[in-house]
């Protein structure tokens, strides 16, 4: 499994960029859908006005097409896939009505005990409704030079588990396809999203699954966000769920540090434009703030941003500094930090204020261009100061190439082939591995 993992990864690497945390191959932005398979499945996006039962609930479902691919391997990603709308809650604990995919695994489980289910967090996608992964799944999207299609790390991702035959539930999280704003980097929606998609993958009739199938939490970048979160609040949000572990890769821990960190990178500014927008859908107290303080350059920046996927040109990379954002001439940091709204809006989303539950594997690259080192060490240290079990991998093999955040989707084929052995491992009585003790 290495082998196929390192021959993929040469293969993807020469062909990926980052924009916040997202890949997409150059030198073209984007592949849409077609305008029919959009308008076909339009409908299904659009939830009822009244939702059915509590979080984890089954709106509906239906077989989705699933013609996905990797450079390297023949045919499509090795399973039938369900799309489903089901129940979850936002960022305040309001219900609302998201999207996610269920992939039952073509081949049989030959690990130990039963099938496991692995509640898949995908990276940055975009915030426009095109993005949601449920209906990039179901396009044909292949590896051919001169790389005028997407191919990014999920995909990668998803073979490998799906190929070792665990089972997999992928969120679109809240606001990708359906109605409401895709609040990017929200901690809560983010996390209940996740959880929930593996309580409604457990519901689907048909499957290999039961309600009692172990469950490991799995992110990296965006995703490393939302399985940390999903890990922190499954003990409270969703203990019926027979979480064992989870995998957090290259998260964003602090948006508002992120913000800070990435600003002047153009790879990074949309990612910060979706960070605002989804601020400001979520935190209705920070929209006057926001309207006094962004400039017209800013406001444009925002409204542009919010219907892109992860497309390497546009306004944002056009005035990748903050500080051109606003009307002060300040960077959004201070902006932020002088607002009582916003402030408080940014403290939620911090990662490490609660306790996970089960044992974590946390992986990040020294040099992570994307999602910074220090901050993610600084909650693995406080996890094990709650007594967490906690693996953190510190890769330290990838330079760094600055200017770009190209390390932070380097950083995630090592970690993808660490993370194989420790996933398997937390389905059986095997203690689970931890450096507390020494942290790198």
């Amino acid at each position: 499994m290495r082998s196929r993992i390192g021959r993929l990864a040469a293969a993807l690497t020469g062909t990926l960029l980052v924009v916040g945390g997202g890949a997409i191959s150059a030198p073209y932005a984007w592949t849409q859908p077609a305008a029919d398979a959009v308008d076909a499945a339009g409908d299904f996006y659009i939830p009822p006005a009244a939702l059915p039962g509590g979080p984890g609930t089954i709106v509906r479902a239906e077989p989705s097409h699933l013609a996905l691919s990797v450079p390297g391997m023949g045919g499509t990603i090795p399973a039938t896939a369900t799309r489903m709308m089901y129940v979850s809650s936002d960022t305040h604990d309001s219900p609302t009505a998201t999207v996610g995919t269920y992939l039952e695994p073509a081949a049989p489980w030959t690990g130990p005990g039963e099938r496991p289910l692995i509640a898949y967090a995908v990276g940055t996608k975009g915030q426009g409704d095109n993005c949601a992964p449920s209906k990039l799944l179901s396009q044909f999207v292949h590896y051919q030079p001169p790389f005028d299609v997407i191919v990014e790390y999920d995909v990668l991702a998803l073979y490998t588990l799906l190929a070792a035959g665990m089972a997999v539930a992928v969120t679109d999280y809240h606001g990708l396809g359906t109605p409401d704003v895709h609040d990017y980097l929200n901690r809560k929606s983010q996390a209940h999203a996740v959880l929930d998609a593996a309580r409604a993958a457990l519901r689907l009739p048909g499957t290999s699954l039961n309600p009692r199938t172990p469950v490991i939490l799995y992110g990296y970048s965006q995703g490393g966000m939302a399985s940390a979160g999903a890990a922190e609040l499954q003990p409270s949000y969703a203990p019926d769920l027979n979480v064992r572990g989870a995998y957090i890769g290259g998260p964003v821990v602090d948006d508002e540090y992120f913000i800070g960190y990435n600003d002047g990178r153009a790879s990074s500014a949309p990612a910060i434009a979706w960070i605002l927008n989804g601020i400001a859908a979520d935190y209705p107290e920070t929209r006057p703030v926001l309207d006094a303080e962004l400039n017209d350059t800013g406001k444009a920046i925002l409204r542009e941003s919010q219907d892109k996927c992860a497309v390497p040109v546009g306004l944002a990379q056009q005035y990748q500094n903050t500080s051109q954002w606003t009307t002060s001439g300040q960077p959004l940091t201070a902006v932020i930090d002088q607002s009582p709204a916003l402030r408080a809006a940014f403290n939620q989303q911090r990662i490490g204020t609660l306790t996970p539950a089960v044992p974590v594997l946390v992986s990040s690259a020294m040099n992570d261009e994307g999602a910074p080192f220090p901050p993610i060490r600084d909650v693995a240290a406080g996890w094990c100061g709650s007594g967490v079990p906690v693996q953190l991998e510190s890769n330290a093999q990838i330079p760094s190439l600055s200017g770009i955040a190209i390390t932070h989707v380097l950083a995630f084929f090592p970690s993808l082939a660490a993370s194989r052995q420790w996933l398997t491992d937390r389905l059986t009585d095997t203690p689970a591995p931890s450096n507390c003790a020494a942290l790198p």
